[in-house]
């Protein structure tokens, strides 16, 4: 089983071919968009942070950033940094350098005398770039080098009923051919994490599971904060929801029934292949995020009260398991899950029937997120800045 795709000098392979243009500080993000803006098949993140910042935030930026210049969706970087800023730009691109050798180039906005200059010298790069992805013709690649996130936000009753369950699906799908799923949000394992855990690899993955959920409570508990003054969400309860456990036994559900075979810290690209988790909080914006920067080239992610969001480097397919939601939101929602409640269909016809769409994704089709161009990108903060 194949998808067409692009090849990358790093062996691995991506389902889109864009040029990056990548701030390593908020102070630089502005002159990225308007360098991305002039240039066709380029496209920037934003970045809140990357200055004042505590030591385990600004490796969070390195991470985070550097890993999405190395996801397999992107050609090569145009990387703009202000110049006195803590991610500076020699110690990203060093960042970027570990985890791929795709092309980067560098552009300083103190060292060019201002915005106007950089703008000018990084546009010309980008153009290159550009130029060089055009002639990146696709390939057949094994679906055993697909790497999927799964991911849930403003969830209902019928997203651990339908929804979660038909993801799980393709989780299943996806590692029983050789690829790669991995789930994230661990605010959404508390109260199931036992049961999540029955799935780890091994004794030490099992460890890791309960450990990661464990650490959560431990450090909102430091700071005087409660995990379920925000769980579940106002959105969650008006759907049905009732409490955490509730809700995180419904989630585990997208993470199909293989065995976890490793436990990824935020932002971290695995090292093995199979079904994975990755520790992130449970905004699904800074944990969709995280999964891209993880290598992820396409997300499936579940809602019940429905979303828009998406992100700029991977493409991104909505499914509801709520018929009035996709009904509502239609021009949001990529897949109708709902049949499974209805019983015109099985989990598991559905689930293939999804799994369809993703290959098909893969090849090119373009999600309804994606048509929009939404851009939504958030990191994960140990702290306030300093």
């Amino acid at each position: 089983m194949n998808f067409m795709g692009y090849r990358r000098p790093d062996g691995k392979a991506g389902i889109r071919n864009k040029v990056l243009i990548l701030p390593t500080c908020a102070c630089s993000s502005e002159t990225s968009r308007i360098v991305a803006e002039q240039v066709e098949g380029a496209i920037y993140v934003s970045n809140q942070a990357g200055c004042s910042e505590v030591e385990q935030n600004l490796k969070i930026c390195f991470d985070m950033y550097s890993g999405f210049a190395a996801n397999p969706n992107i050609y090569g970087t145009v990387l703009i940094g202000l110049g006195c800023e803590g991610c500076t730009p020699d110690k990203m691109a060093d960042a970027i350098r570990e985890k791929t050798n795709k092309p980067l180039e560098i552009v300083v906005i103190q060292d060019e005398g201002g915005t106007v200059n950089a703008i000018t010298k990084a546009v010309k790069y980008a153009r290159r770039l550009a130029q060089e992805a055009s002639l990146v013709k696709k390939e057949e690649i094994p679906v055993s080098e697909l790497f999927l996130g799964l991911e849930c936000g403003g969830s209902d009753a019928t997203s651990g009923l339908a929804a979660n369950p038909v993801v799980g699906k393709v989780s299943d799908l996806l590692v029983d051919n050789g690829g790669s799923a991995v789930m994230s949000e661990t605010t959404e394992f508390i109260g199931a994490e036992h049961i999540l855990a029955k799935r780890a690899a091994t004794p030490e993955i099992k460890k890791q599971i309960i450990g990661i959920c464990k650490g959560l409570e431990e450090h909102l508990a430091n700071v005087n904060q409660n995990l379920r003054t925000g769980q579940p969400t106002p959105g969650n309860k008006d759907g049905g929801i009732s409490t955490i456990e509730e809700k995180s036994l419904g989630c585990i559900y997208k993470g199909g029934t293989r065995p976890i075979v490793e436990v990824l810290d935020y932002a971290q690209m695995p090292t093995k292949k199979g079904a994975l988790i990755m520790d992130t909080p449970g905004f699904d914006v800074a944990s969709v995020t995280a999964m891209v920067a993880g290598g992820c080239q396409v997300v499936i992610f579940t809602t019940g009260r429905g979303t828009p969001t998406g992100n700029i480097i991977a493409p991104v397919i909505k499914v509801t398991g709520n018929s009035k939601t996709y009904e509502k939101m239609s021009d949001n929602i990529d897949f109708d899950a709902s049949v499974v409640l209805t019983g015109e269909k099985s989990i598991d016809e559905r689930g293939e029937e999804l799994f369809n769409e993703l290959l098909e994704v893969a090849n090119g089709k373009v999600t309804k997120a994606e048509a929009f161009g939404f851009n939504e990108c958030s990191m994960n903060r140990i702290c306030k800045f300093i």
